[in-house]
């Protein structure tokens, strides 16, 4: 649509895709794999249209207010849940369907678009408790790429939002724990308390509460310390 048409200045199909092209490009200079380029971008595409769906459906239910009668009501919720079906297809063209495993019913290993997702998702929560403190970056790609892989790329690419809740849940728990033995305690960062020293200990905590066994084979399998977990385990069943 031209500016002379006076209506909404959206951009039309070729301009999105050139949007997304240039993304890539970008991404692609900034030495970010074409694949998880492609899954980034289609996590957005995915969530812009999910937020509208969810904005719109509110904006229905609510009370006292009258909404369009008859065919026109029937046809407006067609539209909506239309809209929802596209927010499904384009998530399932970006990770895969719900429950979507590897070989022999394996979940397939984090990627490294997947890795920094989790980073940065769990940084801000974890300095909302404590100062920063941080264990060796290759370590904590190693942790949370353990955490990750008990999920399925579907249930990672809401684990922002899982991790968010947890944090919400748990908050005074949470405060006593990384007073009593994160940083500024009196517990060094060596030894069994290490991950309180890092922002991977909100991503395991939150995967000992969801799915406890699966992360103590995935910690075995890439051989991280059983005393990480053990101490995490302790500090956060501590008394009050």
């Amino acid at each position: 649509m031209s500016v002379a048409d006076g209506g909404r200045q959206w951009p039309d199909e070729v301009s999105v895709e050139n949007a997304r092209a240039t993304l890539l490009q970008l991404l692609a200079r900034a030495g970010v794999p074409h694949d998880d380029a492609r899954q980034l971008i289609g996590l957005l595409e995915a969530g812009a249209l999910a937020l509208a769906y969810e904005e719109l459906s509110a904006a229905r239910s609510v009370p006292g207010e009258a909404g369009p009668a008859g065919s026109a009501q029937d046809g407006a919720r067609a539209v909506l849940e239309e809209l929802g079906a596209v927010a499904e297809r384009t998530l399932v063209r970006a990770v895969g369907a719900e429950g979507q495993q590897g070989p022999a019913g394996e979940r397939p290993r984090a990627r490294r678009m997947e890795v920094e997702r989790a980073r940065v998702a769990v940084t801000p929560l974890y300095l909302s408790f404590t100062a920063a403190s941080e264990l060796d970056p290759e370590v904590t790609d190693e942790v949370l790429a353990a955490v990750l892989g008990t999920m399925t790329p579907r249930q990672r690419a809401g684990y922002a939002g899982r991790l968010t809740e947890f944090t919400a849940d748990h908050r005074a728990r949470l405060e006593r724990m990384f007073a009593g033995f994160g940083p500024g305690s009196a517990i060094t960062m060596h030894g069994r308390y290490s991950l309180l020293h890092s922002a991977t200990s909100i991503a395991v905590l939150e995967r000992l509460a969801a799915a406890p066994q699966e992360l103590r084979e995935e910690w075995d399998a890439v051989e991280l310390p059983p005393a990480w977990l053990d101490g995490l385990t302790t500090a956060w069943n501590a008394p009050a």
